[in-house]
């Protein structure tokens, strides 16, 4: 067991068969490898990604699939390979969400740059997707926008 110390949930205990280790960091983060996954709750969709090393630094994360069915990606050779990746059973696929002012109706996820885990061997990427249409901030709740405006007219 390894103990974590995190500003929003004080400290943790957690395996270290549990510890998700990014190679290569996370982009802007190059120096941050390893994380742990805390969900939110038990009936939410969102979890936190922990830094081991810096407490104050996590990410809410979402499974894009819940809030975007349709979305799919290929994942090149290389990020398989590197991952260890066999099987589609082994993979979780994360998005990174921002929250601009704290405003929930107004969080984004960011599609272009997915986080995938191999859960067999805890390796991720946050794979940066070529010539792709995704972006990196699309609306989780975009009809909110659209009642919103049909509100004020």
């Amino acid at each position: 067991m390894r103990k974590i110390n995190t500003m929003r949930f004080g400290e943790i205990q957690e395996e270290d068969s549990k510890i998700v280790c990014f190679e290569h960091g996370l982009p802007a983060f190059e120096e941050e490898r390893e994380f742990v996954i805390i969900p939110y709750d038990a009936e939410s969709p969102y979890v936190f990604l922990q830094s081991v090393k810096t407490p104050e630094l996590a990410f809410l994360m979402t499974m894009p699939f819940v809030f975007f069915p349709d979305y799919e990606f290929k994942l090149d050779d290389v990020v398989i390979n590197e991952l260890g990746i066999r099987t589609q059973e082994d993979l979780l696929v994360y998005s990174i969400l921002t929250i601009p002012n704290e405003d929930i109706k107004e969080i984004t996820a960011n599609l272009l740059a997915p986080v995938v885990v191999n859960t067999t061997t805890m390796k991720a990427w946050q794979v940066v997707l070529e010539k792709s249409h995704y972006q990196t901030k699309h609306r989780l709740f975009p009809e909110t926008a659209d009642l919103a405006k049909g509100d004020n007219q």
